[in-house]
C-alpha cells in the first residue's frame, strides 16, 4: 500500500496526561517525561490546536490542568472537542481530533523527541505520513474503471 504524505498547516491533538505528559503515577502527579512540555509549546507555536484528552476527571483532572499550567502550558480544551463543549451522556466521548498522542497507542509512547520529529521533521512544517490512507477516508471511495472491469478490490 501506498504511503501519503499529509501536509496542512493546523492539526487538532488529542494528548493524554498519564504516561505521555508525566510519567505514570496515578492518581499523583509523576515526573515530567523528558521534553514534554518544550515540544507541547513548539506544536503551539505551530499552530495546532492541543486538547488534553485524559481519564482523569474532576478534582484530579484540575490538578493535571493546573500542572500542566504551571509549566506554560494551557490548552485548547480540555477532554472535549472545544472549550465550550458541554459534557452530554448520549454522546460518546469520542474527539474529533486528527492525532492522538498517548502511552497506549500500539509500541507505546515513542517519547517526546520522536513525535516532534515524526510531526515536524527538523523543526519544518507539518508533515505527517499516514501508512494507511483508506482507513482515513471518512467517504465510499468510488473504484476506478480498472477495478470495475477486473473486479479488484484494493
Amino acid at each position: 500500500m501506498s504511503q501519503q504524505f499529509v501536509n496542512n498547516n493546523s492539526k487538532i491533538i488529542a494528548i493524554d496526561f498519564d504516561g505521555t505528559i508525566v510519567e505514570h503515577d496515578y492518581p499523583k502527579i509523576g515526573k515530567e517525561m523528558m521534553f514534554a512540555f518544550a515540544t507541547i509549546k513548539e506544536l503551539q507555536k505551530k499552530g495546532h490546536k492541543l486538547i488534553l484528552f485524559t481519564y482523569r476527571t474532576g478534582s484530579l483532572l484540575q490538578e493535571a490542568v493546573d500542572y500542566c499550567k504551571q509549566n506554560g502550558v494551557e490548552f485548547y480544551a480540555v477532554n472535549n472537542n472545544y472549550p465550550e463543549e458541554t459534557p452530554n451522556d448520549n454522546l460518546p466521548r469520542k474527539l474529533n481530533a486528527d492525532i492522538f498522542i498517548d502511552d497506549r497507542n500500539v509500541g507505546g509512547f515513542l517519547g517526546w523527541s520522536a513525535v516532534w520529529q515524526i510531526l515536524h521533521p527538523e523543526g519544518g512544517e507539518f508533515n505527517h505520513m499516514v501508512k494507511n490512507p483508506e482507513a482515513h477516508a471518512n467517504y465510499k471511495q468510488e473504484k476506478s474503471f480498472l477495478q470495475k472491469l477486473f473486479g479488484k478490490n484494493n
